[in-house]
């Protein structure tokens, strides 16, 4: 098979060109004369079994994820300072066929794996298909539209896409992490696994203690350690991720200095627990670092495989009874906005009556969507009091045929009462749990926190056996085929998969369709407004907050460059002062 008769390219962006030439020399928002060495110590909540993050079976080890994490190289790799653009990193050529047909990657020849070995076209080809058969769910829907992956030579893989792909897939297959074939074809890829693994990236897991620690250590010999997207990256020597129980355990242990930098997703923490003389004396500090991106839903998720939420009335009355506002000043210090959307915070939100391209993707639909998609304006809970919340919450469970009786909710026709139990392993967060349950039994249903171990919740959400989660669906500025997990009816019965709700609508199958073959902006826009819309309007998860911004909390010992990037917190252009931990050891 010939190559691609186009130009060879040195990066991909989504819309237009990539914002750096070919040729640059690094990123503009690192330092490319940071100091190298230093240790960061980070908090890992729960426990692992398992140092394979590909695979359902087992807990996978901090440091590393569905892209590989900090050991394994991907094809390209994405700048934290555009909204999707990636560079060449095992690829050291990239050819697009101009109808987007096809996309060819050509492999550095000097790209290896930490043992030595080159990595070649046959990993590529190796690492696809061994995803698509025995990974998790997302790979399949994330690689969905992939027709076919070929050798040209040893040195360059092809990858043909179908006709209405998604015009992001080029990009996505760009984060394929390439595994070694020499390494897994000698072992069982199923299984989980405490073995220490071989990568390629600036990282080598260099040690752990099963379930309560892992250390990672700088590869001295990286082979892409002078590449333009890695110069002033990867600064620190050793990183390492110390296991706790809880976040409220790891927060004493970051106070005490046993941490070194500690991510805050509790408002109260960020308020009131870090006010002790090492703040105020400045060897602490505290940093809010701005987020573009969209804000995505995070929620309460309603199990739709459990009949009890499959009425939208008994959805809608189980969001009405949850009271942001009180959450917000009495716990949060005021700190969060509500959320309302599933692309909350940007331009891809529905926030008007549907005109347009919008509407003529909803109208088809007309017959199987509520009428107030196109007539009234968007479900957002009004009024903000509680008490008319709750008439009008009791007034639809009413509608869905249950009754008072007794002091409880039940089923008129089987005198069964409506209860839910709320499926949690973060102490920290019972606190926020609690005024819902408070709630909802002031209108008579029964319902119940249950907090377990991590691993029992993995594996009990893995297997949705729960009615209630808090879960999240994160989004980017360029969202698309990782929507089918999320929402569609083909992944609605796959154990491990996103689709935590159990959605199975004709409807929003077709506009997730029509969000992923979007080729336009214009067109993307149209499509994620009319998901949101009918997402909204059927009340699958109890909305909660967001925070464009993210709380770092940190012991004076980094220095990092800014202003920070606009649309990734790239804590891997982070360095130790030098000296700063000697410094930190004489005050000890």
């Amino acid at each position: 098979m010939a190559p691609l008769d186009v130009p060879t390219v040195h990066g991909l962006a989504i819309y237009g060109e990539p914002a750096h030439p070919a040729g640059f020399t690094h990123f503009p928002y690192v330092n490319p004369d940071a100091p190298i060495g230093g240790r960061m110590t980070r908090a890992a909540i729960g426990s692992f079994d398992s140092t394979n993050p590909f695979i359902l079976k087992g807990n996978s080890v901090a440091g590393l994820n569905y892209f590989g994490g900090l050991i394994y190289d991907t094809l390209l790799t994405q700048s934290a300072d555009e909204p999707f653009t990636e560079y060449g990193l095992l690829a050291s050529g990239i050819r697009l066929a101009e109808d987007r047909s096809a996309i060819e990657f050509d492999i550095d020849p000097r790209a290896r794996f930490h043992d030595g070995e080159p990595v070649t076209a046959e990993d590529v080809v190796f690492t696809y298909r061994l995803l698509m058969k025995d990974g998790l769910p997302f790979f399949k829907s994330y690689y969905h539209d992939v027709t076919r992956v070929s050798l040209i030579d040893t040195d360059t893989v092809r990858f043909d896409m179908a006709p209405d792909a998604a015009r992001e897939l080029p990009l996505i297959i760009g984060q394929l992490p390439v595994l070694p074939e020499h390494y897994w074809k000698t072992r069982d890829f199923t299984r989980a696994t405490l073995e220490l693994p071989l990568g390629s990236g600036p990282y080598r897991m260099a040690s752990l203690d099963a379930g309560r620690q892992v250390r990672y250590e700088r590869v001295a010999d990286y082979w892409g350690k002078d590449l333009p997207v890695n110069k002033g990256r990867h600064n620190i020597q050793t990183l390492v991720y110390d296991y706790y129980r809880d976040q409220s355990v790891s927060l004493e242990a970051f106070k005490a200095g046993s941490i070194d930098l500690h991510v805050e997703s509790s408002a109260k923490n960020w308020a009131t627990a870090y006010d002790t003389p090492a703040l105020r004396d400045g060897r602490l500090k505290k940093l809010e670092v701005p987020d573009s991106n969209p804000a995505g839903m995070q929620g309460f998720v309603l199990n739709e495989r459990r009949a009890r939420f499959q009425d939208p009335r008994v959805r809608e009355a189980l969001a009405l009874v949850f009271d942001f506002d009180w959450v917000n000043r009495n716990l949060f210090y005021g700190a969060y906005q509500q959320t309302h959307s599933y692309f909350e915070n940007s331009d891809m939100a529905a926030n008007s009556l549907p005109e347009g391209r919008e509407l003529a993707l909803l109208e088809p639909f007309k017959d199987q969507l509520p009428a107030a998609v196109f007539r009234d304006p968007l479900p957002i809970d009004e009024p903000t009091e509680l008490r008319p919340r709750l008439r009008k919450a009791l007034n639809l469970l009413r509608d869905a045929g249950y009754r008072v009786a007794d002091g409880q909710l039940v089923n008129h026709e089987t005198g069964k009462p409506l209860t839910l139990e709320v499926l949690n392993y973060d102490t920290q967060f019972e606190r926020v749990i609690q005024p819902w349950i408070r709630n909802l039994a002031r209108i008579g249903i029964q319902a119940r926190i249950r907090t377990v171990d991590v691993n029992q919740y993995i594996n009990r959400r893995r297997s949705f056996d729960f009615d209630v989660v808090v879960g999240s669906y994160p989004q980017s500025n360029s969202p698309g085929s990782e929507q089918r997990e999320y929402w569609t009816s083909d992944y609605a019965d796959v154990a491990g998969s996103r689709n935590l709700i159990g959605l199975k609508s004709p409807v929003i199958d077709a506009l997730t369709d029509a969000l992923i073959q979007a080729q336009t902006r214009e067109d993307l826009l149209s499509a994620t407004r009319a998901l949101d819309r009918v997402l909204r309007w059927g009340f699958h998860v109890v909305p909660q907050w967001h925070l464009a911004a993210t709380r770092i909390a940190l012991w004076d010992k980094f220095g990092y460059p800014q202003p920070f990037p606009e649309y990734l917190l790239s804590l891997d252009s982070w360095w130790i002062v030098p000296g700063a931990e000697a410094d930190d050891e004489s005050d000890d």
